[in-house]
């Protein structure tokens, strides 16, 4: 029989009672010093019957977070401030893992005190970035040096080392959307002429290193990894994505891996709509453990890829943002409301904790 949207799974040491996954959603709430808040530990609360929550995108270093109000891991009070938010996810049954992002050329030097981005090579991305002081060009960002790698790849064991005293139940790391691991993966922006540049084996080297920091710390059985490997996201894309992305997952799949979630628009899609192929059936046949997909799927869409094989679970992400129950909304087959634009990332409670549940007739 085929699997079902609330059938449960093991995403490696992670036993989720159903295959609703929340995907990891940027709402710019959090505090001064990049700390998590009360309104974070009712958001995350109101949506524990997720099979897992995978959290907002969290900043690994100062360097690596350039998104207002978002959160971090990378001090001892951002470390305070996140557990409270797992300690309610937890008395409400749920499950949740934080992801690692470091955004590479897309954080404005007013994040750093003047200090220019850092990528894989000098290449600026297109657009304005979000900053506390308004709308700003992007700027050219700086190739990290070969003696700085090692570096980059301690902040991610530290800030992973940080999300178990904050009692997360595991890590995904965030390689996709045009950040930086996405930034090495791809040839549209690494234009390296080293260990980590030029053939595709290079190219994939530095996900796989920090994979390999990440499971030091928790072991493979709760590490998770996003990639996005079909079409631009942020100006960030790659010549021949059919010969990169099976190879990035064989790495991946090598190394075992609790779960790989794909991000994969297509030309209908919300955001980043492509005309480029989907890569999951690729994919699929590399990487032999838990693959998640994501981007705009409904519940039909959502089961008959768990029909067809090519998924194990569905990540839902807007839909999460004004349907905290939304298990239950698909359970019962109720509409799903709509959400607000003008408050995904607005401060303050509307739009992110008074979406109001389902109430039964």
């Amino acid at each position: 029989m085929p699997a079902t949207l609330f059938d449960p799974i093991k995403l490696g040491a992670i036993a989720a009672p159903n295959r609703i996954v929340m995907a990891p959603l940027t709402r710019g709430r959090a505090g001064p010093g990049f700390v998590p808040n009360e309104l974070a530990v009712e958001y995350y609360r109101q949506r524990a019957s997720a099979g897992l929550i995978i959290s907002e995108a969290t900043g690994i270093s100062q360097e690596g977070l350039g998104w207002p109000s978002a959160p971090g891991l990378w001090t001892d009070a951002q470390v305070e401030g996140w557990k409270p938010v797992t300690e309610a996810v937890h008395a409400a049954g749920g499950r949740i893992v934080a992801q690692l992002w470091h955004m590479g050329r897309v954080v404005h030097s007013v994040f750093n005190d003047g200090r220019p981005p850092v990528s894989a090579s000098a290449t600026t991305a297109p657009g304005k970035a979000h900053t506390p002081v308004g709308r700003r060009e992007y700027e050219e960002a700086r190739p990290l040096r070969l003696d700085e790698i090692p570096r980059l790849i301690d902040d991610y064991a530290k800030a992973a080392e940080n999300a178990r005293k904050a009692g997360f139940d595991g890590v995904q790391l965030h390689a996709a959307n045009g950040y930086l691991i996405d930034q090495f993966l791809r040839d549209g922006t690494n234009l390296r002429d080293d260990a980590y540049g030029g053939p595709v084996e290079n190219r994939i080297r530095l996900l796989g290193e920090v994979t390999a920091a990440l499971i030091g710390v928790w072991g493979a059985d709760r590490v998770g990894v996003r990639l996005s490997p079909n079409g631009d996201s942020q100006g960030v894309d790659d010549s021949a994505p059919e010969r990169l992305f099976p190879a990035a997952a064989a790495a991946l799949d090598a190394l075992g891996i609790a779960f790989l979630e794909l991000r994969e628009p297509g030309p209908d899609g919300t955001f980043g709509r492509t005309d480029v192929p989907k890569q999951s059936p690729a994919i699929r046949k590399v990487f032999a453990g838990p693959l998640i997909l994501n981007s705009d799927y409904d519940v039909d869409q959502a089961k008959a890829a768990l029909e067809s094989g090519v998924a194990d679970a569905i990540s839902f992400g807007r839909p999460f943002i004004a349907n905290p129950d939304l298990v239950e909304r698909i359970r019962t087959g109720a509409a799903w409301a709509p959400d607000n634009m003008q408050t995904w990332y607005s401060p303050g409670p509307e739009g992110y904790i008074d979406y109001p549940a389902l109430v039964a007739a």
